[in-house]
């Protein structure tokens, strides 16, 4: 089942102050798009198991050239909240915000990414060197950080392919799938799959009954700290991506640097 782990947390830490402060001491619209355009294909949801509905959405979401997704993903410290659109050519835009901590935007062109923290977020992740690191960054962008060890999985972030096939291979063998009812979310006509676990946590995926069998939503309940929503939608729509301008940026060895001398 598509499950609760839509994204790692890890992902999102950052690692921004290089140094100064780790993750782990800090505190922790849309329609759905071409689900259902340009083709008659409907799914046969009397015929069709949990099981076969659930392997179509896979091999739909797998075959995705981009998408959006925006809400909530519980972690220990609370809700963190995104809002993302990625493509198959490693390219997104969005926002993402910790919670208790402040919110970056992360923009990419599948070769050159760039972070953008609030104030709140510089300050939170920055330690000793917070309150500073606010003022001297503020509204610019880090960048050059692609093959910075410590960056690594921010960068994956934006990587669709990579996305896809972890949340598709998440299948807990012990996980019991079963068909829930029809009916619209956000906009979509969708069939729900319930999947609970062996902790009697529960993963509801909404999927699209006509035109290509994509993900509309999934939402995870009965956990301690872990509950949230997911929604996704303009499946296939191209990017436009607008890198920004050389003064708004500070490379990330630079960066380092400075904050090694604040």
């Amino acid at each position: 089942m598509l499950s609760k782990r839509l994204v790692s947390t890890a992902a999102i830490c950052l690692v921004l102050v290089a140094g100064t402060a780790a993750c782990g001491s800090s505190k922790s619209d849309g329609k759905g798009g071409d689900a259902k355009a340009g083709s008659a294909q409907k799914l046969d949801t009397d015929k069709l198991s949990a099981q076969d509905i659930e392997k179509k959405a896979k091999e739909a979401l797998a075959s995705a050239t981009a998408l959006k997704m925006s809400g909530t993903v519980g972690t220990d410290g609370g809700a963190m909240e995104m809002n993302l659109a990625l493509d198959n050519k490693s390219q997104c835009t969005g926002t993402m915000a910790m919670p208790g901590m402040g919110k970056f935007e992360i923009i990419s062109d599948g070769k050159t990414s760039y972070v953008k923290p609030d104030t709140a977020f510089w300050t939170n992740m920055g330690g000793p060197n917070g309150a500073k690191a606010a003022e001297l960054f503020k509204g610019r962008y880090l960048t050059g950080f692609e093959n910075d060890p410590s960056m690594g999985s921010l960068t994956g972030v934006c990587n669709l392919a990579e996305f896809t096939k972890k949340i598709g291979s998440e299948t807990g063998t012990n996980d019991k799938v079963e068909k829930g009812a029809t009916g619209n979310v956000n906009g979509v006509k969708t069939i729900s799959l319930k999947a609970t676990d062996s902790k009697g946590e529960v993963s509801t995926l909404q999927v699209a009954t006509e035109g290509k069998p994509y993900p509309v939503q999934i939402e995870h309940t009965g956990s301690k700290d872990n509950n949230g929503k997911i929604n996704f939608s303009d499946f296939d729509k191209p990017l436009t991506i607008q890198a920004p301008p050389a003064d708004q940026t500070i490379d990330f060895s630079k960066f380092k640097d400075q904050m090694k001398a604040a």
